[in-house]
């Protein structure tokens, strides 16, 4: 008998029971020996001679997407999530839709996604996806879709249809991460469109974040149930939810605005700055002066000796 079953039956029932995930657990190996296979095996005839098959940084990436994936698909959050809280459930999703698609971007080399997308009609089919229009709008219809109170209620009944929204947030949300860090660098856009681009990811989904924040009664009626986690009730579980997607979500967005503001920026203010003393040797020296011919560098005896050349000026005549 499912979990739901048993919380409206018995308001005894456990919402902390350990629950084997088998599907779970073969997604992810399957993932890591996939990945491994491609790395070890197709990897090194698909790179030119001398060049990485995967940096170290990638395989960081790879290990935090693998991490993230488990840890929001597995007990206790997608039990307590699917179950009990709407606010553990909304906490599943912004893992899933925002924090993992751009780790495993980041974790994909280039030569891996040429082999499985091609360079024909199915390049052009995901050029055309990762359109920051297309890929943006239907990263967001897709949020918006998860929220509808009908269809949130039906996925917990209908396992097919449950994983099914899964696969569509997290694919809709790994096409619109490709303008911005994909491995491509031919479908990025510029710094201050990738800026705009993510903060108009960060505009659309207060629309359901307010709305749960700020509805009088219960919106998804399969979290009105007696077993109630930690003592919340279903109203504040509805207002968390609408918080963690608020907030969660626009500062994990705007944080990456920050740093690549800065990033962009500062970089070229740095360079321009002629106070700036760099190592050369065992000496620091003045760029700015280190780029002058040794020549134009004017040193005090020669500003003397040229002082002195130049005859006084003659004392003007006083009149009395």
């Amino acid at each position: 008998m499912s979990p739901l079953v048993l919380a409206k039956l018995d308001i005894t029932a456990n919402p902390w029971a350990f629950q084997a995930h088998v599907e779970v657990w073969v997604l992810v190996v399957g993932l890591v020996a996939a990945y491994i296979y491609a790395v070890r095996v197709i990897g090194p005839t698909a790179v030119a001679p001398g060049q990485p098959v995967v940096t170290r940084r990638q395989k960081v990436y790879f290990v935090a997407t693998v991490l993230m994936l488990w840890a929001a698909s597995d007990w206790p959050i997608h039990d307590i999530g699917e179950t009990y809280l709407y606010s553990a459930h909304m906490l599943q999703h912004m893992m899933l839709s925002y924090f993992l698609p751009p780790l495993a971007v980041l974790a994909m080399p280039q030569w891996l996604l040429r082999l499985i997308i091609g360079s024909g009609r199915g390049y052009r089919v995901f050029r055309f996806f990762t359109r920051p229009v297309v890929a943006g709008v239907l990263f967001n219809a897709v949020v918006m879709v998860t929220h509808i109170p009908g269809v949130v209620n039906a996925s917990g009944e209908n396992a097919v249809l449950h994983y099914s929204l899964h696969f569509f947030l997290v694919s809709s949300a790994i096409l619109m991460w490709m303008p911005v860090i994909g491995p491509f660098k031919e479908l990025h856009m510029g710094y201050a469109g990738k800026m705009i681009y993510l903060f108009a990811q960060s505009v659309i989904p207060t629309v359901p974040a307010g709305w749960l924040t700020f509805a009088d009664g219960v919106v998804y009626k399969r979290y009105n149930i007696p077993v109630r986690v930690w003592g919340v009730n279903v109203i504040n579980d509805q207002q968390m939810a609408g918080a963690i997607m608020k907030v969660g979500g626009t500062m994990f967005m705007w944080s990456i605005i920050i740093y690549m503001f800065f990033k962009r920026f500062s970089a070229g203010f740095d360079e321009q700055q002629s106070f700036r003393r760099v190592k050369v040797g065992r000496r620091a020296v003045d760029p700015a002066a280190e780029a002058q011919p040794a020549e134009a560098i004017l040193t005090y005896e020669q500003v003397t000796e040229a002082f002195e050349r130049v005859p006084a000026a003659p004392e003007p005549e006083r009149s009395i």
